[in-house]
């Protein structure tokens, strides 16, 4: 795509009604992967539920996905609910964590404050308009191939995207489970990139009521700067324009080279939002 192209896309306003679309989406692409997860691991207890608009997610005590979305993003939160959404997680011995967008209901914030929630984690939100024409102004590499995985090559999906997150140690017992897991996702997207027929970077993305989240971006070591990553990018933007969808999305930790990335290619910040995590369990009472 050229500039002039990127130029005549329409970019909704950074508003409630985007920020409702784009938090729904991330929690709908999350319950997908804790019901994969419960499929694929029935004895984890992996299992989700919704409690006044907001999205509990319980994948394991230590999965980055075990948190909330869209806390109070479709309706004012009382303390009730609050501790409800509480005892969802504290059942489950698992941390209490909301990822928390700016534009929830003004009533969410002092209840956090109240009940000793401290701020752990941020993360922007960007975001842009795809349509049939949707692809980077920049060529790609001719040499890499970037395709569909099939179902039975999930794990070795997984064995390359591992092989990319080295460096996230921490996580390792998680991603080294992400094959089996997608595999049983039912909207799993698994994207491959191929150089000279060799598996070098990954991308996942997943679509829900018109918006395609980008995740699972990875590239191993030994290729990395030849152009994978871009490949991927154009790629799922293809594929989400092709098939319905109207707006991209993805995650990037604050001023990180993912998010100058996203933003070289038209993606714009549409909010940072705050992880808060319930640090004094004490005050977590359910009477």
């Amino acid at each position: 795509m050229d500039h002039s192209v990127a130029h005549k896309e329409q970019y909704p306003f950074a508003d409630l009604s985007l920020a409702q679309r784009l938090e729904r989406a991330e929690a709908g692409a999350n319950i997908d992967f804790v019901q994969g997860r419960a499929k694929a691991f029935p004895l984890r207890g992996a299992t989700w539920c919704e409690i006044a608009g907001t999205y509990a997610m319980f994948d394991g005590r230590t999965s980055p996905i075990t948190q909330t979305f869209a806390l109070g993003m479709f309706q004012p939160l009382t303390e009730r609910e609050l501790q409800a959404i509480e005892k969802f997680f504290l059942d489950r011995h698992a941390p209490v964590c909301h990822e928390m967008c700016p534009l929830a209901d003004a009533s969410v914030l002092p209840l956090l404050n109240d009940r000793g929630y401290q701020p752990i984690e941020f993360t922007s939100v960007l975001y842009r308009p795809i349509q049939a024409q949707s692809g980077l102004s920049i060529s790609t590499n001719n040499n890499i191939v970037v395709r569909l995985s099939e179902p039975n090559e999930r794990e070795a999906w997984a064995e390359t995207a591992f092989r990319g997150w080295s460096d996230f140690g921490e996580l390792a017992d998680f991603l080294l489970e992400l094959g089996k897991v997608n595999a049983r996702r039912e909207n799993a997207l698994c994207f491959v990139a191929e150089l000279n027929g060799q598996s070098i970077g990954t991308g996942l993305m997943s679509i829900v009521d018109g918006v395609a989240l980008l995740a699972g971006a990875s590239t191993i070591p030994e290729a990395r700067k030849r152009g994978a990553q871009l490949a991927l990018l154009e790629s799922r933007l293809r594929y989400a324009a092709d098939h319905g969808c109207d707006i991209a999305m993805m995650g990037a930790l604050p001023g990180s080279a993912s998010q100058r990335n996203a933003e070289r290619h038209h993606f714009r910040i549409a909010y940072t939002r705050v992880k808060w995590q319930l640090m004094n369990t004490s005050l977590a009472s359910f009477s």
